[in-house]
């Protein structure tokens, strides 16, 4: 048999993805003697590569007697491929060292997806910076390559003109400039560069319908969709399911969520791994933790990210000992837990009080899995202990972290301090949180609030002097609800709605029903100066409430009520919401700015730890 006939054939194993047949040709050729012999090696690395295989890859490489830059490209684009970007940049030093060889257009593109993939700007901007003055500068297949890579790091900007310095711009190229563009929310220029392509496919779809989706456009993203199935773009490829799937699940739209699953079951993608953990997260985010179980339950083969979605969902849905419970589960099937399951594991701890279990599962991380903490983690940790009060170790470990405290850890251990009574100790955190260039709006309410409460009303006022020289706006509350025929949005305090009268006469009906059963209004939470009835009055009308009574009114009787709400979940409203799920017989479930609250006979799932 020729080369040329090998060559074919295991270019076919690597289309086909068989590394079972490639080894088997990999066997027959060191028998023959031509495992070193001309293109063969250097395929033969490309197709592990492909098939999954990088330590073989590897070992081929590592035995080769003399390589090329093609030798070279094939391995680092084989570790790339195997998701081992660490490993691409950490060996390329070694083509200088040990081969004496310059890097051509192909080691360059490699090297800069590796950049990419790592979100390494820095290192990026190196490998550009040697790419430029290289004899391969006008290469225009690495430009490519350094259009993704900044569109991915958020610099749609310089990709751009990366970008405009391309002399024949392909398919790639152009699809990383708008997937930049849609990534960063900038989507008219996004927009504007999708209806200059020349020749619209699938990808050049996914990649705007995902970047849309990933920078919070969800209803943009589903009309785009909806066109591009109208246009009649064949999907045969499943990522722009997923993107979609995604979408769903940040609008919270469960009935969005269940037709797209439709949509997959009717286009023969079910059974897709990525697909499958994409929808347990969907229906987690969706208020619907037992479909999102439902589709973990029938994975047969699941990841870290199948294992990891379920216990983040659990997480967030109060379940803590099932997040553990699965924890437990996932080690016993030989799956190493990632960055993101530690999230969702000290998360889960944090919402019940868990201080030993988080503070064993944060040394875990680090000294059995060898994962450095983020800030994220830290944070989720100063949670745990806040949250049950041990505010002096939360304070602790602020100052001993290696990472500079944001404004998020800050504004958790504040209201910490404020929820469990420690004035002293908030006030001064609130004076560390003025003197930062603050940019959520919510941690200036928080601010003010802690304030109001030990009655430092020039603080009051300075804090609201500055959210108005900021132009920083209060974000109005509002609530919403979808059950399938049709969704309502309501805001706190309306009273415009064409429903209102009988959404005031059941609110009325439930109010006396409650108070013949022993609720007080607690109006803690309303800090404005103003009578004990008004007070109540502001908590009749907080926007969660109009939609629990809307859906009881509009529901399918015995069905479950979900309700999205921007902001936490006050005090009384949480106690309103476990009488009326008791009075009705209804299952309440409200996910708000930071968890979900399961209400159901006169209980919360949070059991009132939120």
């Amino acid at each position: 048999m020729f080369v040329f006939q090998y060559l074919q054939h295991l270019k076919s194993c690597a289309i086909h993805r068989t590394p079972s047949t490639a080894k088997q040709l990999h066997a027959l050729f060191i028998k023959l003697g031509l495992h070193q012999f001309g293109p063969l090696p250097n395929t033969l690395i490309d197709v592990y590569g492909k098939c999954g295989l990088p330590l073989d890859a590897q070992c081929l490489f590592d035995e080769m007697p003399q390589r090329d830059c093609v030798s070279w490209a094939s391995i680092l684009t084989a570790l790339n491929q195997a998701g081992f970007p660490n490993k691409t940049l950490s060996l390329f030093p070694s083509m200088f060292s040990l081969d004496w060889l310059e890097p051509d257009h192909f080691v360059y593109a490699s090297l800069i997806k590796a950049c990419a993939n790592l979100g390494a700007i820095r290192q990026g901007k190196q490998v550009h910076g040697r790419f430029v003055v290289s004899p391969f500068s006008d290469d225009d297949v690495a430009k490519s390559s350094l259009v993704d890579m900044y569109a991915k790091c958020g610099l749609p900007d310089i990709a751009w003109a990366v970008f405009e310095s391309i002399r024949e711009k392909n398919s790639v190229s152009w699809t990383a400039m708008i997937s930049g563009y849609a990534r960063s929310g900038r989507t008219k220029e996004a927009m504007e560069q999708f209806s200059r392509l020349p020749n619209k496919n699938l990808f050049s779809w996914t990649a705007l319908i995902s970047g849309l989706g990933q920078s919070g456009n969800g209803i943009d993203a589903f009309s785009l969709f909806i066109e591009m199935r109208r246009e009649g773009v064949d999907i045969i490829d499943p990522l722009v399911l997923s993107s979609i799937v995604g979408a769903s699940a940040n609008l919270a739209s469960l009935a969005l969520g269940k037709q797209v699953h439709g949509l997959v079951i009717a286009l023969g993608f079910e059974s897709c791994l990525f697909i499958s953990n994409a929808f347990i997260d969907m229906y987690a985010k969706c208020s619907d933790i037992l479909a999102a179980r439902e589709i973990f339950g029938r994975i047969l083969r699941k990841d870290v990210v199948s294992w990891t979605s379920i216990i983040v969902g659990a997480a967030q849905h109060g379940q803590a000992e099932e997040a553990l419970a699965l924890y437990d589960q996932m080690l016993l099937a030989g799956i190493k837990p990632n960055e993101v399951t530690f999230v969702g594991l000290i998360y889960a701890c944090s919402h019940v009080g868990l201080v030993d279990r988080g503070s064993d599962i944060f040394n875990s991380m680090i000294n059995d899995y060898g994962i450095r903490p983020s800030l994220q983690h830290y944070t989720c940790l100063l949670d745990v202990l806040g949250r049950s009060g041990y505010l002096d170790k939360a304070k602790n470990l602020i100052e001993s972290m290696p990472f500079k405290p944001d404004e998020p850890m800050w504004a958790a251990l504040l209201s910490a301090c404020k929820h469990h009574g420690n004035t002293k100790m908030a006030c001064k955190i609130a004076d560390n949180l003025l003197s930062l260039k603050l940019k959520d709006s919510s941690t200036y309410i928080l601010l003010s609030n802690t304030y109001a409460s030990a009655g430092l009303w020039e603080n009051v006022a300075k804090v609201r002097k500055l959210m108005a020289s900021m132009e920083v706006r209060k974000e109005p509350g509002y609530s919403y609800i979808d059950f399938g025929k049709g969704s309502e949005i309501f805001y706190a305090g309306e009273t415009s709605h064409p429903m209102k009268d009988e959404i005031f006469s059941l609110l009325k009906e439930l109010e006396a029903e409650m108070r013949s059963r022993g609720y007080f209004p607690d109006t803690s939470s309303v800090l404005h100066d103003m009578d004990q009835q008004e007070k109540e009055r502001q908590l009749f009308w907080h926007s969660e409430r109009l939609a629990v009574a809307y859906g009881i009114l509009k529901a399918v009787p015995g069905t479950v009520i979900r309700v999205v709400k921007n902001l936490r979940v006050c005090g009384d409203c949480h106690t309103v919401l476990k009488f009326i799920s008791d009075i009705v017989r209804r299952e309440i479930i409200i996910r708000d700015a930071t968890r979900y609250h399961h209400f159901k006979d006169g209980k919360c799932s949070c059991n009132d730890f939120w």
